[in-house]
């Protein structure tokens, strides 16, 4: 078997940043998947899944309510739970995509209220959500992304 595209990147040197993943095509119609990498891997905790859990719940509404709407087709955590994938409609660099990442962020830190689809006929996991830790986690990354934007692996 080949050896995918997220798994030649050294990880033990990554940072925390907005990174193009892949771009795909299927009919003249690109995909641009973007690695959203919240914690340095490897090297600093990763995200507990409770606070992951609200972060794509917050995100995912986020993102498909946004003035990008359009061209979002996917928003999740990753399994090694150290960020999440955003998957975007068209060809993006990392540099295009970072206000999409920032905005997202900072809705996210500044959120208060019922998560978006935390009920038990909503979600799978509906008691399993950590908002203060979310809004944390997502403050952190939005203010390193500011200091320093990685947008390239």
């Amino acid at each position: 078997m080949e050896k995918i595209a997220s798994f030649q990147i050294h990880h033990e040197t990554l940072l925390p940043g907005v990174y193009v993943s892949r771009v795909d095509r299927w009919n003249g119609t690109a995909v641009t998947t973007l690695d959203l990498r919240l914690t340095a891997p490897n090297r600093e905790p990763v995200v507990d899944v409770p606070a992951l859990h609200t972060i794509e719940h917050l995100g995912a509404t986020f993102l498909r309510s946004s003035e990008w709407k359009e061209y979002i087709l996917y928003f999740g955590p990753m399994g090694c739970r150290t960020g999440c994938y955003l998957l975007l409609f068209g060809e993006w660099t990392g540099e295009q995509a970072l206000p999409i990442a920032l905005s997202m962020a900072d809705f996210i830190a500044a959120y208060e209220g019922d998560i978006p689809g935390a009920a038990p006929d909503e979600c799978g996991n509906w008691l399993s959500h950590d908002l203060p830790m979310a809004r944390l986690t997502m403050k952190r990354w939005a203010e390193t992304l500011r200091r320093e934007p990685h947008t390239r692996y």
